[in-house]
């Protein structure tokens, strides 16, 4: 596994770096707009499950060492420009073993310690008309229905088709169909499950966004299926208002969404998620409030980064009917004299969760975050980050956890 997994990143090194089989002319605007980077993540991660039954893990703890490659080419001269991305990862242990098995960081689970490395390699073919590009092949989808996750060690990725489609002055429009994903601590790709079961080999999705730039306002328009599992409308406004020294800001999102062709699965589900935000200077007070109305959880793509208010470090709030709130505080020590380092702090409390026979139930979450970015010397630009976490929850049980980040990316080219 080792062996394979260093080939693959060599072969998508190597890949990029080729020279395009093309003539000069055509091979200016893709070589000379391309780039190339190396982004290293060290990450260890600690789970302190505080009550967890006798018979399971205490702990989830484990150590590695990511390596994520990215080659974006230009666009070949013409009507038409074509060009060519390449992406490669590979995650190594550092440490790890059978009973603390299970983070999130490498391929394994509780009672195995995972492969000395993994990891996978793919590329993305893209053309370019005036204003609007597609790209099939790799994908790493970031709209409000679709945001692959990069939490952990390695980035989730997905295989398929994207449209963007940007004609007409401040209109975005985004189209497309994943087909595969290759999960975050994972070497295959396979089909794309959901939060609230089933899997499909298609998620489809189209929708996007206009601004009005007078009012500084955005509005949003989404639509996606994944396939004989469920179907989702998701209605959007973003809103910022500058009043004297502060800025303000609100974002406002409604989910609808229904189960979809022949299955099992019986979804019903209106999800309201609003975020407000007030800054002034360093610092940056937001207040947010959710309500997963429903009697299954949120749907949302397994392992994305749901578009709602409260989806924080460890949990996202999203539960059978519950309602939660959230504070949260920012600030900016640049004002202070210490340039680079940035932190926050943040409290969620859900309930009203429904817990069938069980009844009711309720859960916290209280988040603190530091990141420190180095600004001269040697390790210039290196970003250390601490993230912990507290949980109190009827549902997940009582959880505290700490993440070590250390990333730093590598301009190739």
């Amino acid at each position: 596994m080792k062996q394979m997994t260093t080939n693959t990143l060599a072969a998508a090194v190597a890949l990029a770096l080729m020279p395009p089989f093309t003539g000069p002319a055509m091979a200016a605007g893709f070589a000379d707009d391309a780039k190339a980077t190396l982004q290293l993540r060290n990450l260890y991660f600690n789970r302190d499950f505080r009550s967890t039954p006798a018979a399971a893990a205490s702990k989830a703890e484990e150590w590695a060492q990511g390596f994520i490659f990215r080659a974006d080419s230009g666009y070949t001269q013409g009507a038409i420009g074509f060009g060519l991305d390449v992406y490669g990862a590979t995650g190594v242990k550092l440490h790890s073993e059978d009973d603390t098995g299970g983070t999130g960081l490498l391929p394994n689970a509780f009672g195995n310690e995972g492969p000395d490395s993994y990891g996978h390699a793919s590329a993305t073919a893209k053309a370019k008309l005036s204003n609007s590009v597609l790209k099939i092949g790799h994908l790493v989808p970031a709209i409000p229905i679709a945001q692959a996750s990069d939490i952990r060690l390695l980035p989730q990725t997905y295989t398929g088709g994207a449209l963007s489609m940007a004609e007409i002055e401040h209109l975005d429009v985004q189209a497309g169909q994943l087909r595969e994903v290759s999960y975050r601590a994972s070497t295959n790709r396979e089909d794309i499950g959901s939060t609230v079961g089933g899997t499909s080999d298609q998620f489809k999705y189209l929708g996007g966004t206009y601004k009005l730039t007078q009012s500084n306002t955005t509005l949003g328009l989404w639509r996606g299926e994944l396939d004989n599992v469920y179907e989702q409308n998701l209605l959007n406004l973003i809103q910022s208002i500058d009043l004297g020294n502060w800025k303000l800001g609100g974002n406002l999102a409604y989910f609808d969404t229904s189960d979809n062709g022949d299955q099992p699965l019986k979804i019903d589900h209106q999800m309201k998620s609003v975020l407000l935000s007030a800054g002034t200077g360093p610092h940056v007070f937001r207040v947010g409030y959710q309500h997963s109305d429903g009697e299954t959880a949120f749907p949302y793509l397994r392992e994305n980064n749901p578009y709602i208010a409260n989806y924080i470090q460890i949990l996202d709030f999203a539960r059978a009917d519950e309602k939660s709130w959230q504070a949260r505080y920012d600030l900016d020590f640049a004002q202070y004299g210490v340039p680079g380092l940035k932190g926050l702090v943040r409290y969620v409390n859900g309930d009203n969760i429904d817990r069938g026979a069980a009844g009711n139930g309720s859960e916290w979450e209280r988040d603190i975050d530091f990141t420190y970015t180095i600004q001269t010397g040697a390790f210039k630009n290196v970003a250390l980050q601490w993230r912990n976490a507290m949980v109190r929850s009827d549902v997940a049980g009582n959880i505290d956890e700490n993440r070590l980040i250390i990333n730093y990316t590598i301009a190739l080219m």
